[in-house]
């Protein structure tokens, strides 16, 4: 082994001892100010940002390392400091897909919409396979009223679904999409895949409960249901079934209760807070 390789893994060795020993500041940052002026935080750090932290640190420019950080940051909900890790990765790989679809999705998050659109139409130039692209691009579209777009691009990411739940998922918001795009018959067709079998129960499978008329509104939500990104979805998908049904104000109340839950990174809750503003214009 050569003395240059002896001391690069020793000064590498030490840098990763050193984050360690001094991770990442573990105070809640500011992620999001909703227009009424509530201040959305990311959570206390529980070890992961720190642990990603050290490994890149070892290895400055391995964007499979980047990546393992963003997504790090993402889990607690530090969503700027995601979109910052992944603009480091783009510096060093520039055309690197992931990068921009990662990067794109927390633009979403903190409600850049521009932002995002541009990053995911990006990622989709560079590999147009990638389901996330096509998924948030959609959700990108349907946050923006653009509910024929996000149809078409629900459409194109539903048959490259990862697993059963992201399949839900899809037929889930593509049935709305294309129910708020006024393409009904189309939208009747989603409903009737095959998703029943699915071995997966979450609040999209819930959701399309609703829609396929097997429970009523009231029991959408039930008790159960007590996290706060779950809270936001539910009710968002029951106030669009309302407003589906032309009753704007059950549409309204749910729309709220979905800002009021406090998951704020959930779609649901990015989706009600245009609603409501759509609303209020009208």
């Amino acid at each position: 082994m050569s003395t240059n390789h002896i001391v690069r893994s020793a000064a590498a060795t030490l840098a990763a001892l050193l984050h360690a020993c001094s991770p990442p500041s573990s105070e809640p940052a500011v992620q999001y100010r909703s227009p009424a002026g509530v201040e959305y935080m990311a959570l206390p750090d529980t070890g992961a940002v720190a642990l990603a932290d050290a490994a890149l640190a070892a290895d400055p420019d391995n964007v499979d390392r980047i990546l393992d950080l963003g997504l790090a940051w993402s889990g607690i909900r530090g969503y700027r400091e995601a979109i910052e890790t992944f603009s480091r990765g783009i510096e060093i790989e520039p055309d690197n897909a992931l990068l921009y679809r990662w990067r794109g999705h927390r633009y979403l998050s903190v409600r850049e919409m521009d932002n995002a659109r541009a990053d995911l139409d990006r990622c989709l130039v560079l590999d147009a396979t990638l389901y996330g692209c096509w998924y948030h691009l959609a959700i990108v579209k349907y946050v923006g009223g653009d509910f024929t777009g996000a149809a078409d691009a629900f459409a194109r990411a539903l048959p490259l679904a990862p697993d059963p739940a992201e399949y839900a998922g899809s037929i889930d918001w593509g049935w709305m999409s294309l129910s708020r795009a006024g393409r009904t018959d189309e939208a009747a067709a989603w409903l009737v895949m095959n998703s029943d079998s699915l071995t997966v129960a979450n609040a999209y499978t819930q959701r399309l409960q609703l829609y396929r008329g097997r429970i009523d509104p009231a029991e959408l939500v039930t008790p159960a249901d007590t996290a706060d990104v779950q809270i936001a979805t539910l009710n968002y998908g029951l106030g669009n079934w309302y407003l589906l049904q032309g009753d704007t104000a059950q549409a309204r109340d749910a729309f709220e209760r979905a800002v009021a839950s406090g998951g704020w990174p959930a779609f649901g809750f990015i989706v009600a807070e245009a609603e409501l503003r759509r609303l209020a214009g009208s």
